[in-house]
């Protein structure tokens, strides 16, 4: 628009008079103005290369995405500038004009100014002049990528929970028919046959120990697609320090032999939540279970909320040994553990109560220094609800 409105200006200015040249001047200006607000307003990042890869034109986005100030690096060769981009080979024309020729589009990792994947797009900038330039279009695409990331980690996890749910419900199958046989040699072995009441009341014992052991497993199993298969919800206005103060209650004994001071600081009024109790008592206590778990020679386990006007923030802190920084990001995959005896599911139900009712969950440690759970819980205020995607 302005290109083609310059040039028949340029045609005619010796016949124009100093009136009509200003007004004209003028109104390219403004047309100039208006396509620099569109360029600094829209989100893609916008890039102009010269024929030797030199930094033409930059937009607010693309200095955000690329990291660096305009009106600094003009005129400076972007080859050199962000080597890691490999600039040469993404305009596919290194440093001959000429060879501007062909259109191409990637995806790149970004570690600067911030972790993002960026869509990268570059095609010939014809301009009715010898030297032919580039336009470069930078697109953040880093939610779409989680989204995928998510959609796919959501796939494998329904998985393999269909497929764990499937191998405990046919080990269910014959830990009842053990069951039942148990039953029988018992009934047997006290009226069927004639034994001496010592080798009876031996053999008695071994079988309530077997007994004893399948009902064990049968629960172990029962817990485990109960964790697999939640049920359902069931909301209704409750105080969350009163049910954090139920969770501790059925650990106190066991904080006080492990030496662990808890601490409980909260403001003086809490609004009530849409709380399933049960289930949030359960996430409490696998957090504070935990916790003291990461304290084995004593510590100080810390519960802190806060109010604001769009959650109520529980924070679960302890000071035992923390977690490596590259366990971190697969604290809440199922079947991770980095106990002895854990199997993984935990945290994985934890986050899918909190998820549930519309909360978050963030976790922070430090090695050695300890851990903080933060669990933000919607107000019950709020008409609308997050739900995972």
């Amino acid at each position: 628009m302005a290109s083609g409105f310059f040039d028949r200006l340029v045609s005619r200015v010796d016949k124009l008079d100093s009136g009509s040249l200003q007004a004209q001047i003028q109104r390219l200006a403004n047309e100039r103005g208006f396509l620099e607000t569109i360029f600094q307003t829209i989100q893609e990042g916008l890039l102009v290369l010269d024929g030797s890869g030199c930094l033409v034109f930059a937009n607010q986005a693309a200095e955000q995405i690329v990291g660096f100030r305009f009106a600094e690096q003009r005129g400076h060769s972007m080859f050199r500038l962000l080597k890691e981009w490999d600039w040469e080979h993404l305009v596919n024309g290194k440093h001959d004009p000429s060879g501007w020729t062909s259109l191409v589009t990637r995806e790149i990792e970004v570690m600067y100014p911030e972790h993002r994947f960026v869509s990268v797009y570059a095609a010939p900038l014809s301009r009715d002049t010898s030297e032919e330039n580039i336009l470069v279009i930078l697109r953040d695409v880093t939610s779409e990528r989680l989204r995928e990331n998510s959609a796919l980690e959501t796939e494998r996890t329904n998985a393999i929970c269909q497929l764990a749910a499937g191998v405990a419900h046919e080990i269910g199958n014959p830990l009842n028919a053990l069951n039942i046989h148990l039953q029988v040699l018992a009934r047997d072995l006290r009226e069927e046959y004639a034994l001496d009441e010592d080798v009876r009341n031996h053999y008695d014992g071994l079988v309530q120990v077997a007994r004893s052991e399948v009902v064990r497993l049968d629960t172990i199993i029962r817990q485990f697609l109960g964790a697999l298969r939640p049920s359902r919800l069931v909301l209704r206005p409750e105080h969350p320090e009163e049910v954090v103060k139920d969770s501790l209650k059925v650990l106190q004994t066991e904080l006080g032999n492990r030496r662990i001071a808890v601490s409980l600081d909260a403001p003086a009024r809490i609004p009530k939540l849409m709380l399933d109790r049960q289930q949030m008592q359960q996430v409490f206590f696998n957090l504070m279970k935990n916790a003291m778990e990461a304290m084995p020679d004593g510590g100080r386990l810390r519960i802190l909320f806060e109010v604001d006007d769009t959650f109520v923030t529980i924070s679960i802190v302890d000071n035992g040994k923390g977690i490596p920084p590259e366990e971190l990001g697969r604290l809440f995959e199922p079947y991770h553990t980095t106990k002895a005896d854990g199997n993984g599911l935990g945290l994985m139900v934890v986050k899918r109560i909190v998820s549930g009712h519309g909360g978050e969950i963030e976790v922070s440690s430090k090695p050695e220094a300890g851990t903080c759970f933060k669990i933000r819980l919607p107000l019950q205020e709020r008409r609308i609800r997050r739900l995972n995607a």
